[in-house]
């Protein structure tokens, strides 16, 4: 076990190290000059003179080659400094910080709700395979996957908050109110239109499985044997039939932080999806490296325990190259 734990940490460096690499190749290249905010005459009214253009873009680590550039990005990443905004001048790790609490709170919740859905959902359609509850429920997941989230997320808006006016249309709180209940009431909306998708890529894939593990002869023996057709789904073929949705979960890690993107903008929360946009908007490139590697290290991290996952759900997977320890 400890070695497949070491093995698979110096695969997920490597893979964090080339990342890495690749994301400042794509950010180095980029057109646009990332202090285009104070270059142009048609965005800034004050010009800055060369040396302190020059000076400027040594405080950011903007001088230099990609090779020097990225040495030194890295280096500093290493050590906690995250760089410096180039369109707010403020520390990049702080923001992301402040802001990181508001999107993981509402991905992990819309992430929880869909594994909660799909479970019962993806048993209930492999077990009535072509029947009547697998056919509603596959229609619904057709629609789920279909629908866009910006469209599903007006939609609801519309619906909840100006007709009904059951519930708030935007933001994370209410002016002058503290209060987690009304927190919780205005992530319901946005939590429901980021769990859908999920939801329903979650359901197909363990449907699929569900469907598989039903033919296996185990399945037969047990239920041969007299064992409940409840209990056979849910300690025998459940068991079996989980192990592509444990991988799409630890896939989603990532979207922990850049999944709302979109969501993030209809709802006017304010998260990270705001603030990468903003940052693409203003060519801040050190706030886009930040989140880019950020989610990068949330998805490996997920990719990592979900093959942990995978020996801990099914025995068949030696971890060690045939002995466990």
């Amino acid at each position: 076990m400890r070695s497949y734990l070491l093995k698979r940490l110096s695969q997920t460096a490597l893979v964090f190290v080339l990342v890495s690499m690749f994301a400042f190749s794509i950010v180095y290249f980029a057109p646009g000059d990332p202090l285009f905010l104070y270059t142009s005459p048609s965005v800034s009214s004050h010009k800055l003179s060369d040396e302190q253009l020059k000076s400027m873009r040594d405080s950011l680590g903007l001088s230099g080659n990609i090779a020097e550039r990225y040495v030194s990005w890295a280096g500093k990443m290493l050590q906690g400094d995250w760089g410096l905004s180039t369109s707010n001048h403020q520390p990049v790790k702080d923001q992301i910080l402040s802001r990181l609490p508001n999107t993981v709170g509402l991905m992990g919740a819309a992430l929880v709700l869909s594994v909660a859905l799909a479970i019962p959902l993806g048993l209930l359609a492999g077990y009535f395979r072509n029947r009547l509850p697998d056919n509603v429920i596959s229609l619904l997941t057709y629609i789920g996957i279909s629908v866009p989230p910006f469209w599903f997320g007006i939609m609801l808006i519309i619906l909840f908050a100006l007709v009904l006016g059951v519930l708030p249309s935007s933001g994370m709180r209410t002016i002058g109110v503290n209060d987690p209940v009304d927190v919780a009431r205005h992530a319901i909306l946005p939590v429901i239109v980021l769990s859908v998708g999920n939801t329903a890529t979650f359901v197909r894939y363990l449907r699929a499985g569900v469907i598989s593990q039903m033919r296996e002869e185990y399945v037969t023996v047990a239920v041969a044997q007299g064992t409940p057709r409840r209990r056979v789904l849910t300690h025998h073929v459940l068991r079996n039939s989980i192990l592509p949705l444990i991988t799409m979960v630890g896939m989603n890690f990532g979207t922990l932080v850049t999944g709302s993107f979109i969501v993030e903008s209809v709802f006017g929360w304010p998260g990270l999806g705001v603030l990468c946009m903003d940052a693409v908007n203003n060519r801040d490139y050190t706030m886009i490296m930040g989140i880019t590697m950020l989610a990068s290290c949330l998805l490996l991290i997920g990719n990592l325990l979900a093959d942990v996952l995978y020996a801990v759900v099914d025995p068949r997977i030696r971890l060690d190259g045939g002995s466990d320890e």
